[in-house]
């Protein structure tokens, strides 16, 4: 087959036909069929598949029309051939071209494909372009003739029908409408550009009035040029009046800067000391600082030493208290011994003899004793009491101190806290982009930027930096629900997501959360059943963003429509807990509470109390200001903390010291009671003795007499032992006492050091202070009396030489110092006195013009100016006539060209004419009329013997009216270049006996 020719067509759901496939032969296809089958319908298909609007089908107003009642959409399918040398674009499409056009009720589309179904192109251009290969003109009736068409010329036997049938199908119509559009557009652009022509007549003659003014005025044009070198000069002396100005200034200038060098010399000088006197202040605030740690140090050796000493002390008094003791039972022993010695000797009725006194007395001093004991006991019990009391209450009051010590520490850490919260708000108020990640974030946008020709798409992030809340009071509860993902970046596909990770690694920003997502999916649409049946707000209904990937990931990854938000904590708990609600996953308070069911428990996480504004939140001013005054609040808490802790420490050192003295005056009290006690012992002791004395006999006082001295050895034996511990315990005493006096006597030097090395450090302390005094006084000095006077001075040159700039420039731009100097320059001559003389030649130049009411200059820029617009009318209107006549031209010669194919074309239609007719020994001829628009027919029939010729195909059967009817449409067939041809009604042509 034919390149261009149709092998298949294929319809479903169109006009009646729901599934049509009819495969045509090579050369002439007939398709029958009855009244309503759908015949016609499949050449009003082959129209509308190859780009014919549904108007022009006569069949329907518009392309939805055609898709069958009941159905959605209607699909056209046409193979073309696509073979030989006139082929399109065989390396593209194949053997077979596959055009298909699909029509729904709101658009339609064209699709070409190759011969395996592939597609190729969709544009409209791409169509036309085939169309225009294979000379596919659908809306030609000798391509395809419609069944209206085919009535239309059938059932007319008028010239004029006939010739506008030909005239259409051999295209001389189209371009007869084409050239004769032109050359009305030609004439109206003719009568324009003759009426712009027309139109500056007026200037002309206006253009030489001008000049003769010019003329008359020109003997004014030399006060005017003396006037013009006058100004010359007078704009140049600006400039050299003020270089002479200028010079005096420089040298001004120099003569103060000169002063510098020596008040410079003398605030070096002091910034020298300053610098070494620093060091210094450094190196002995240093050493005062060792001192300081020295002397607490010091401190608690000297109370170790003095706890040392006393324990040394009270083992002293023991042993001593013990040799007392062993002493004086020793001398009782010896006293005994000297009785019993007595008594043997003078017998027991010496001893008999004994007075009542002497019993008495003893008595006595035992009842004295226990006195004296209770009193102590009594006053060692109170002075313990007293001792308890204040050691509670010392507790007391270190708790206190610890305690508001750490409420002081807790303040710092909550001061520390909302400065760190402050200088936070600060970046996020100058860039919004550090709030989802820190600086890490502007390094990674950099890192994207360098790396951003990798990625398939940019990356959309972080994702709260493109989200706006409708409302500020939810931010800390979107923040608390959404969290990590308002840091996260989208990507959309899987490489790009390890491009970013690289990029993420570049710049050590760990833990990046991608998301990958689709960029090109709309905005999700969540039907109203999905969501939770609630009046409060969902986190999705508050936030907005310009991108729908945004709000995609955020229902997807976030499930936003999900989470509620409520004012308070009470509303939360109702919405949560006890209604149930459907498609609900979490509550949000406004402070960031989250609340939530799951598996028949109640969940309720606090917020998080370091969170003062969400990151979402846009009046972070307010949020600065707020966290500024609870921060002055905490300090002013603070500081009265400080002074309740400073109160305390004191109330605690008096303690300590009341403690120490009665803890004396206790152990002194409790060391007098037990004296008191030794003696009672020993007193009761002697007593006893005394009584059982009485009772003895003489061998009994010799018995206990040897048994006494073995007592007096053993007791000689543990009192020497006692003497040497003794003696120990002295020696030592004295080397703890001797070793605390020379460490008193050492840190009372120690101490001399540290008020000397305090009183060297405020000596430096005044000497930088004086130091730095002397500085800033000649540094005031510099500033009033040496800079402010330099810096006015070089205001005022400044000014000067901004002013010889601005001069210059004012002088260069009326003339050039070259032309000044060849007009004799302005030496000699003052700025007064060329004013002076300008301003007598401008009243001449002036009396002189008033005699006219313009100036010769205006005149010849009003000239100029005109005569320019002339001419470049003049230039445009001259192009103008250039290019109508070239396109007179062309039309002259387009319009000769298609009178000749006209009369080609009418011969040819002869030709072809009598060649289809003499197929049944039939001649005719076709008398084309192209001024009257007529197109007659003659027939000279075969059994006519008389040979007439038949004007009036009236005059024929019906069969000879419709085979010369059909010869004529063949014969205009065969002037049309098409690859196909397509008849409607064909009967028609088959009516009558020539055909039966």
């Amino acid at each position: 087959m034919a390149a261009g020719t149709i092998s298949r067509i294929r319809l479903e759901n169109f006009m009646c036909h729901s599934s049509l496939h009819i495969e045509l032969g090579e050369h002439v296809n007939f398709i029958t069929g009855q009244n309503g089958s759908g015949k016609s319908a499949i050449l009003t298909a082959l129209c509308v598949a190859f780009g014919c609007r549904a108007k022009n089908t006569q069949r329907a107003a518009s392309l939805k029309d055609f898709i069958k009642t009941g159905c959605s959409y209607a699909s056209i399918l046409v193979d073309i051939n696509n073979h030989g040398e006139d082929a399109f674009k065989h390396e593209v499409f194949g053997n077979v071209i596959i055009l298909e056009r699909r029509i729904t009720e709101s658009s339609s589309s064209t699709v070409l494909k190759d011969q395996h179904g592939r597609k190729v192109a969709h544009r409209k251009d791409d169509l036309v372009e085939i169309i225009e290969h294979f000379n596919i003109d659908v809306e030609n009736p000798c391509v395809i003739m419609s069944q209206d068409k085919s009535r239309e010329f059938l059932h007319s036997g008028n010239d004029k029908d006939k010739f506008m049938f030909f005239f259409k199908a051999t295209l001389l119509q189209q371009v007869n409408d084409l050239l004769g559009s032109i050359r009305k557009n030609l004439n109206v652009a003719d009568s324009i550009v003759e009426e712009l022509e027309r139109s500056i007549m007026p200037v002309l003659k206006e253009l030489d009035d001008i000049q003769d003014k010019i003329k008359n005025m020109e003997h004014i044009e030399e006060i005017a040029h003396e006037i013009e070198n006058l100004k010359k000069k007078l704009a140049w002396a600006w400039v050299y009046d003020v270089d002479k100005k200028i010079g005096e200034q420089t040298e001004k200038l120099e003569k103060l800067r000169e002063r510098i060098p020596a008040c410079q010399e003398r605030i070096d000088r002091n910034t020298a000391i300053i610098e070494e006197l620093r060091k210094e202040f450094i190196v002995k605030k240093e050493n005062v600082r060792s001192f300081l740690e020295k002397t607490q140090e010091v401190r608690r050796m000297k109370e170790k030493m003095q706890h040392d000493i006393h324990e040394a002390v009270k083992l002293k008094m023991d042993l001593e208290k013990e040799h007392a003791r062993g002493m004086q039972v020793l001398n009782k022993m010896n006293t005994r011994v000297r009785q019993l010695e007595a008594q043997v000797h003078e017998f027991q009725l010496k001893h008999m003899q004994q007075t009542q006194a002497e019993v008495f007395q003893v008595e006595d001093s035992i009842w004295e004793l226990q006195q004296e004991i209770n009193s102590a006991n009594l006053s060692a019990t109170r002075l313990s009491e007293e001792e308890k009391k204040l050691s509670e209450e010392l507790q007391d009051i270190i708790k206190s101190i610890s305690d508001i010590g750490k409420e002081i520490d807790e303040d710092g850490r909550r001061i520390n806290q909302l400065k760190s919260q402050i200088e936070d708000l600060r970046r996020r108020q100058h860039d919004k982009l550090t709030a989802f990640g820190g600086d890490r974030v502007q390094s990674l946008y950099r890192s994207i930027e360098r790396h951003h020709s990798r990625f398939k798409c940019p990356p959309i992030g972080p994702i709260g930096y493109h989200v706006q809340l409708a409302s500020n009071c939810w931010s800390l509860a979107v923040d608390c629900a959404l969290g990590r993902l308002l840091d996260a970046f989208i990507v959309s596909c899987h490489k790009d997501s390890l491009v970013l990770r690289e990029c993420a690694k570049e710049v050590k920003y760990h833990n990046l959360q991608i998301i990958i997502y689709d960029f090109s999916k709309p905005r999700l649409v969540i039907p109203n059943h999905l969501l939770p049946s609630t009046t409060h707000p969902t986190i999705l209904s508050v936030i907005h963003s310009e991108n729908p990937t945004i709000l995609n990931v955020l229902v997807d990854q976030g499930h936003t429509e999900r989470q509620v938000l409520v004012q308070d904590y009470e509303a939360g708990k109702s919405v949560a807990f006890d209604k149930r609600i459907r498609n609900l996953k979490e509550v949000y308070t406004s402070d960031g509470s989250k609340m939530f069911y799951r598996a028949s428990v109640e969940t309720i996480l606090p917020p998080n109390r370091k969170w003062r504004a969400g990151r979402l939140c846009t009046s972070l001013g307010e949020k600065i200001i707020e966290i500024e005054n609870e921060t002055a609040e905490i300090k002013k808490i603070n500081s009265e903390r400080w002074d309740r802790k400073g109160k305390l420490v004191i109330d605690r050192d008096n303690i300590n010291s009341k403690l120490r003295t009665l803890k004396r005056k206790r152990e002194d009290e409790e060391q007098h009671l037990e004296r008191k006690k030794v003696q009672l012992d020993d007193t009761k002791k002697i007593s006893i003795a005394n009584k059982h004395d009485t009772a003895v006999d003489t061998s009994e006082l010799e018995a206990e007499m040897m048994q006494v001295k073995e007592d007096i050895g053993n007791k000689e034996l543990v009192l020497e032992k006692i003497n040497l511990k003794l003696t120990d315990a002295l020696r030592e005493e004295n080397d703890k006492r001797a070793s605390y006096k020379n460490f008193i006597e050492s840190a009372h030097a120690e101490m001399g050091s540290i008020s000397d090395a305090e009183h060297e450090l405020q000596l430096v302390e005044e000497k930088i202070n004086d130091a730095q005094q002397d500085k800033a006084h000649y540094e005031g000095v510099m500033e009033r009396k040496v800079l402010a006077p330099i810096k006015m001075a070089e205001s005022e040159l400044t000014d000067l030489q901004q002013l010889h700039q601005e001069y210059f420039e004012k002088a260069s731009r009326i003339c050039a110092e070259n032309e000044v100097e060849a007009l004799g320059g302005v030496g000699g001559s003052t700025l007064e006195q060329l004013s002076d003389r300008i301003n007598k030649l401008n009243k001449k130049f002036q009396q002189e013009s008033r005699r006219y009411t313009e100036t010769i200059d205006d005149l010849r820029a009003l000239h100029d100016k005109k005569e320019r617009k002339i001419l470049r009318k003049q230039q445009m209107y001259a192009g103008f006539r250039g290019k109508l006549n070239a396109c007179q031209k062309a039309l002259d010669l387009r319009w000769r060209k298609f009178q000749r194919n006209a009369g080609l074309l009418k011969r040819q239609l002869t030709w072809l004419f009598n060649e289809h007719l003499g197929k049944k020994g039939i001649s005719g001829h076709i008398n084309v009329d192209y001024k009257n628009e007529v197109l007659s027919v003659e027939l000279t029939m075969p059994q006519d013997a008389s040979r007439d010729t038949v004007r009036d195909t009236r005059g024929l059967s019906g069969g000879e009216r419709s085979f010369s009817t059909l010869c004529f449409t063949l014969a205009l067939h065969g002037m049309t270049e098409a690859p196909f041809r397509a008849m409607d009604e064909f009967d028609v042509f088959m009516h009558g006996e020539g055909w039966r």
